[in-house]
């Protein structure tokens, strides 16, 4: 798909509203959605929809591992369960995306080497390591949650899904180009109104601070600087990415899913 074509970015051709949400949820999970269509006109109105995704994904996670704990499971198993499922319900694309945009940009080639190298099946010791690393990051600071109550836990894994998508939807806005005229970066580019996105990013961080208010107004403001770090996190990723590889890909907004979701867990712990 050319992801310049004039039809589908007309304002004659627009995406319904359900047309968003059943892409966000066809492309960004493998829940039984499908996606009715696959054009920018979709991808315009799907990534903005691509948090409540991450609703659905972290609720499942948080739900997994209280069922664990009910059952008298240690925090730790249970966090182990609670990160495993966003990449079980994402087929771990974001954890491949991740890893192969290690090895993209550890290999210090240039744009086009480096992109040639992130398409390769196969990962390299920097995606390896990269990948290792997140993950024991994500499972500790999830266990620590887990250790201090299970609502704790459980919106600290919300939070961080709706933190990971959010993140997704920030980099597809306009003025953010694509690497490679083909594929999920080509597709959704540059197709979010930098309004739409900020208005987003402040809903998400209001709902964040709602979600900690339980526990004052130091929790409120603990997980509202939780989805500001992660977005923030993600935001320096992503300039490093449109610098070195001259746009994003799709395993760029792996990266910056988990980059943004790893970030915010650590934070919560820090409060």
């Amino acid at each position: 798909m050319n992801p310049t074509d004039s039809t589908a970015d007309g304002a004659a051709d627009r995406a319904s509203a359900a047309d968003g949400i059943r892409f966000a949820f066809g492309t960004l999970t493998v829940l039984p959605v499908r996606a009715a269509r696959w054009d920018r006109a979709a991808a315009r109105a799907g990534m903005p929809a691509a948090p409540l995704a991450g609703v659905v994904v972290g609720l499942c996670a948080a739900a997994t591992g209280g069922l664990l704990l009910l059952a008298g499971s240690a925090p730790a198993l249970a966090a182990v369960v609670s990160v495993a499922v966003p990449a079980v319900l994402t087929r771990g694309l974001h954890l491949d995306g991740l890893a192969d945009t290690a090895d993209g940009l550890g290999s210090g080639k240039p744009a086009g080497d480096a992109l040639r190298i992130m398409k390769r099946s196969d990962i390299g010791p920097f995606g390896v390591i990269t990948l290792v690393l997140m993950l024991l990051a994500q499972i500790a600071a999830v266990s620590e949650l887990y250790g201090a109550g299970w609502a704790d836990g459980a919106a600290g894994v919300v939070l961080a899904g709706v933190t990971a998508r959010l993140a997704l939807t920030f980099a597809c806005r306009k003025g953010v180009r694509a690497a490679r005229p083909d594929g999920l970066g080509a597709a959704v580019a540059g197709t979010v109104p930098v309004r739409v996105a900020s208005a987003l990013a402040l809903l998400v961080t209001a709902a964040g601070a709602a979600a900690g208010a339980r526990h004052g107004i130091s929790g409120a403001v603990l997980h509202a600087a939780a989805v500001l770090g992660g977005l923030g996190a993600a935001e320096l990723l992503l300039r490093h990415c449109v610098r070195r590889f001259g746009g994003v890909t799709g395993d760029v907004f792996g990266a910056l899913a988990e980059t943004a979701a790893t970030v915010a867990l650590v934070a919560l712990t820090l409060g």
